[in-house]
């Protein structure tokens, strides 16, 4: 089962949220907060694979609540659901440590494919957020570029090969399979390309093996 809390201010969305999710067999959702504080405290007693946090709510907000959330319980993946697509947004939860961001006009049946992507070990971006991101990336691409690359060096040829395959949006799973790894030994190569890297998560992760040109060669 993939275990989640759901956190968002407004009862009525979060009621049309697990409804949604809960279609799904596999998934279920262990807890509810109204608040980034709560979240906090239901992540810490129900230990879930996935917290997914609405960004504006009171007393603590979503993306207070990601940085709180990645140092209290690193094992959880955040996922930011939203009906805001703003720039700011959008960076500041992925440098937070976010690993999917979902926005609440999308299609039903998104929610619960980024919830399993995420769950898989892969990071999920709303097409809109996904579109976003690649046009930042193009100004200055450049620069980043060969920064990218700089860091990419520093890795071992497997673990080259690990990441330019999370930049393609593969799941450890499928990882596994490409390269005939083990999903715990692909989970240590990830965990060792972000401490390397002082990266927070897959999607930060995928965008240094997009700068750097892994994740469109075979490299």
């Amino acid at each position: 089962m993939i275990r989640v809390v759901l956190a968002d201010d407004e009862a009525m969305i979060r009621v049309g949220v697990r409804s949604i999710l809960t279609t799904d067999p596999e998934i279920e959702v262990v807890a509810e907060a109204a608040d980034g504080h709560e979240a906090i405290e239901m992540v810490r007693a129900h230990r879930p694979d996935i917290a997914l946090l609405d960004i504006r709510m009171p007393r603590l907000d979503g993306l207070a609540a990601v940085a709180e959330l990645r140092a209290a319980a690193p094992e959880v993946a955040v996922v930011m659901l939203t009906t805001f697509d703003e720039d700011e947004y959008v960076s500041r939860a992925l440098a937070e440590g976010a690993a999917g961001f979902l926005l609440k006009a999308a299609d039903p049946r998104e929610l619960i494919i980024g919830v399993r992507a995420v769950a898989g070990g892969a990071a999920y971006l709303s097409p809109r957020i996904a579109q976003k991101v690649i046009t930042r990336l193009s100004g200055g691409r450049l620069a980043r570029a060969d920064t990218a690359r700089r860091q990419v060096e520093m890795l071992t040829p497997r673990e080259r090969e690990v990441l330019a395959l999370v930049g393609r949006g593969m799941s450890n799973q499928d990882i596994g399979r490409e390269l005939f790894l083990s999903e715990g030994t692909v989970k240590s190569h990830v965990s060792a390309i972000l401490l390397r890297l002082g990266l927070n998560n897959r999607v930060q992760a995928a965008i240094v093996a997009y700068e750097a040109g892994l994740a469109y060669s075979d490299s």
